[in-house]
């Protein structure tokens, strides 16, 4: 690349840096994978998002972080692998080409399966490359040249292959099953792709009559007494004793006259309603388990359109719902609806059009799990995966424990069609990678492949081999699988994760998807309300991209990403942390305006050394040390927070000032030099410490210095520059309390911060201390903006009129005779210590009234107990700058 050197401009604008920035880096082929690299490979495969989607703040925090590793894996020696991709998301794709033809006026059936694909894969073309685009824009560091689809001939084929080999193992299967159905997408779906709300019903309490004519009858209780009429039993529990004497029985159903026994099943539960469970094998899928094990009669009586069907007598051609309030009222005329209560139960909804499910009996594709989750368990009990934090762990254990088999058909035209073909002549089926030319069983060439495709999950369940090139044994595969770490939030642990897990063992022989799995809470708003277009309350990352820039949305994301908790994101916060990138710029801005005659890796003359000069080296060399351990545990905050308060507190608010001196030569052309050695290694540690939280901004800073040659993370990651040495870090905190101590003075007399004062007195307890602060009397006096600072011995008399200040071995006394009224400070001491009593007097009675620490929520009582603390800590500190004025 060009070497020639940036010119910073007087202010920091993310809007030019950003995108010349990345179109460098792609140009420089930055992040490029090479298989037959010896480096040590690090390797990630994006969550891949859907074809249809658009990047919100969620998608920004997961590739932000997985940004963070790479690029700092790059800076480690590591042939990193960040492997893009996007999702074919069958219903949400479907849906929205179908929406676009209606307002045209056409349907898919008017179109056929074909030409309607084809439609699906023009608007892919045309619009499926969105949310990689915006990606780029948030300075996703992936290995575009590799990136992947779903639907992509290599991944179909993958498809193809396991599917036919777990049907040949007998771990894919095809049955009668009761399923959740959408009657609106006309789709089934897994139990993972069913939300459940919360919603207003009704408890419907039925009496069916005995079939023999005996008086009274059973009763039961239903939330959907449209389902009645597909009643095949009812049941009770083995050990329900005061319903025992019903066993056996026959009762009619209500409305249909069909005669069904009363049986048992371990199913019920005694304690709930009557104690009898109407059963409807067809329309429940604790019913459907029921049926089979007693081999009841289903009867369907709702259709896939959610409309009653045939069975449903008078009903037929009604909606389920305008059904069950006919129902409802034929009971009541008949005589045999005894109560109706209302109720708040929680009831299935599909995931993607959020219509009430139903379920639905139908011949379906289905996954045996229970094998591969046992092996999914096992890899992760061995040690193999290791879950970040590790509370997910059992969240993981329980879900694989309590696993059912997985529909995977689905009724949709868009996505990987089943590879099963049906010989209609003698009923063979056959499953191949491949079409079939004829019958294996019949020789009959006239075959027809199932209509369903795949679940979605079922091909971004093989993502991390799939997209390597597997089934073959490619070097990308040989070099980088298994992947290294998998980021991604909570919510798709078992629509994903676990999903992944289960094939990798068994596509890869045993090997897993990935060594670790980060999982980062969700993004909330500031009030810790869930983001929705409906509350008003989303933060769109786009937007804050152009209006701050993505270094400084990165560095929130980052610094918010505490491992367990959720984050709550502001535009207050993103401002705050904006603040940072002007900071980070002025520094930079101010140390190169010193360093025109400085060369990279100028050597520092260690005799010429100050304390804070050995501070900050000591400093920068464990902030290097503790940001490797961090960014290896993945605790993305404590190392964005750590490089925040570094830079700005130590570097800027500290060793910048105290250089200022040396580097106006104010202390001999040997220092300015050393000062300027120092400033060069500091800011190049600094910059790549940076650098994957921030890779804008510190880029362009990079190439302004003169080390900017090449780009950062062509260069090496810091190691520690000089072991820590404890006197050092010592010293410097002792001299930092006591200029901390003097400005907390001026703070208190009033005086501002700007304003040079005469003098301060430090009475020294050891000949140590003392010997440090005379060492260190220029920097104090240059910090505190006092002309003149006076040592004394302990004991000796305290100056007239000074307010002081007690640290170990050091008294600090500010004389401000000169400086204020002292008598009018007196006054305004007493008048505020007076105001503060009154208010810790309130506190106390308030924290030792019963009824308010019981009644009271417990953060109010925290409230009160931290501003009683903070309030006798105030009054303490102003009775001693009052007896220090008066005595």
């Amino acid at each position: 690349m060009d070497s020639e050197k940036v010119q910073l401009g007087k202010s920091y604008d993310p809007v030019p840096i950003e995108d010349k920035w990345y179109a460098e880096w792609i140009a420089e082929g930055l992040f490029k994978a090479d298989s037959s690299s010896p480096k040590p490979p690090f390797s990630i495969v994006i969550p891949p998002p859907n074809v249809t989607g658009s990047l919100h703040v969620g998608h920004a925090l997961d590739n932000t972080l997985q940004d963070i590793l790479c690029r700092t894996k790059r800076m480690q020696g590591y042939e990193v692998l960040w492997l893009p991709g996007t999702d074919h998301a069958g219903i949400a794709t479907q849906n929205v080409v179908e929406r676009s033809l209606a307002k045209e006026g056409i349907s898919r059936h008017d179109l056929g399966r074909e030409e309607f694909v084809k439609k699906v894969w023009e608007w892919k073309e045309q619009y499926g490359s969105t949310i990689i685009n915006q990606l780029k824009k948030l300075g996703a560091s992936c290995d575009w040249d590799r990136e992947r689809f779903t639907m992509d001939e290599g991944l179909s084929r993958a498809v193809r292959k396991i599917f036919v080999e777990l049907y040949k193992k007998g771990l894919i299967y095809r049955g009668k099953y009761l399923i959740n159905w959408c009657p609106r997408c006309q789709t089934a779906l897994s139990d993972l792709e069913v939300e459940h709300e919360e919603m207003d019903g009704k408890f419907y309490e039925v009496s069916y009559k005995f079939a023999d004519g005996e008086d009274g009858g059973v009763i039961v209780m239903t939330t959907r007494p449209e389902t009645i009429l597909g009643d095949s039993a009812i049941a009770i529990h083995p050990r329900d004793e005061k319903n025992r004497h019903l066993v056996g029985k026959k009762v009619v159903v209500p409305l249909v006259g069909r005669v069904i026994p009363v049986i048992e099943d371990n199913m019920v539960d005694p304690e709930f309603g009557t104690g009898c469970v109407k059963i409807t094998p067809a329309h429940d899928p604790n019913d459907f388990l029921v049926g089979q094990r007693h081999n009841l009669e289903q009867i369907q009586v709702i259709d896939d359109k959610g409309v009653m069907n045939e069975n449903a007598g008078k009903y037929q051609g009604q909606d389920r719902f305008e059904a069950r309030g006919a129902i409802v009222a034929d009971l009541e005329k008949e005589g045999v609806l005894l109560s109706v209560t209302d109720l708040r139960h929680s009831v299935g909804h599909c995931y993607r059009c959020h219509t009430v499910i139903e379920p639905y009996l139908s011949e379906q594709w289905f996954v045996r799990t229970r094998p591969l989750a046992d092996a999914g368990v096992a890899s992760v009990e061995a040690g193999k995966i290791k879950f970040v934090p590790d509370q997910w762990t059992n969240v993981y254990y329980q879900w694989m424990e309590n696993i059912r088999d997985w529909c995977i058909s689905r009724q949709l035209w868009w996505g990987h069609r089943i590879p099963a073909w049906y010989c209609d002549k003698c009923g063979e089926v056959i499953v191949e990678e491949n079409a079939p030319h004829k019958c294996p069983k019949c020789g009959n060439t006239e075959l027809r492949q199932d209509e369903d495709v795949l679940d979605t999950w079922f091909s971004s369940g093989l993502w991390p081999f799939s997209t390597m090139g597997w089934p073959d044994e490619t070097e990308t595969l040989k070099k980088f699988y298994p992947t290294s770490v998998l980021v991604t939030g909570f919510d798709i642990i078992f629509f994903w994760v676990a999903r992944m897990i289960m094939f990798g063992l068994e596509g890869m022989k045993g090997e897993v998807p990935f060594h670790d799995v980060y999982i980062h809470a969700l993004v909330r708003d500031e009030k810790g309300q869930k983001m929705s277009k409906s509350r008003g309350n989303v933060i769109d990352p786009l937007t804050i991209v152009k209006d701050y820039g993505a270094d400084a949305l990165r560095l929130t994301l980052a610094a918010l990403t505490v491992q367990g908790r959720d984050i709550f994101l502001s535009t207050d916060r993103i401002s705050t942390y904006r603040l940072f990138m002007n900071k980070l710029w002025n520094a930079s801005r101010f140390a190169l305006m010193n360093l025109e005659d400085a060369a990279a890796g100028q050597e520092i003359d260690e005799r010429e050394l100050q304390l804070h000069d050995k501070w900050i080296l000591n400093r920068i060399s464990q902030v290097s040390a503790e940001m490797t351990r961090l960014l290896d545990g993945y605790f993305f905050g404590e190392a964005a927070r750590l490089m925040y308060d570094f830079t700005w507190g130590e570097l800027c608010d500290w060793y910048l000032e105290l250089s200022k001196p040396a580097l106006r030569g104010d202390e001999g052309e040997p220092r300015r030099r050393t000062t300027q050695a120092v400033l060069l290694a500091v800011f190049e540690d600094v910059l790549k410490l940076l650098h994957p939280i921030i890779p804008f901004v510190t880029e362009e800073l990079w190439h302004a210095f003169p080390f900017g040659t090449d780009l950062v993370e062509h260069s090496s990651w810091p190691a520690p520059r000089v072991a820590v040495d404890e006197k050092v870090l010592a010293e410097m905190d002792f001299i930092q309390d006591v200029v901390r101590a003097v400005r907390n003075l001026r703070a208190e007399a009033r005086i501002a911060p700007q304003q040079m004062i005469p003098g301060v007195t430090l009475a020294v307890h050891s000949k140590e201390k003392l010997a440090l602060l005379k060492e260190c009397e220029k920097q104090i006096e240059l910090l505190t903006k006092v002309e003149k600072v006076t040592f004394t011995e302990e004991g000796a008399a305290k100056p007239e009129r000074s307010l002081a200040s007690v640290l170990d071995d050091v008294q600090v006394y500010l004389p401000v005779g000169d400086l204020l009224d002292v008598d009018k400070e007196i006054q305004r001491l007493k008048n505020d210590i007076a105001k503060l009593e009154k208010d810790i007097e309130k506190s106390k009675i308030k924290l030792a009234n019963k009824q308010f620490v019981e009644r009271a929520p417990a953060e109010v009582i925290d409230k009160e107990k931290g501003n009683l603390a903070d309030n006798e800590t105030k009054a303490q500190r102003m009775k001693e700058n009052l007896s220090s004025l008066t005595n």
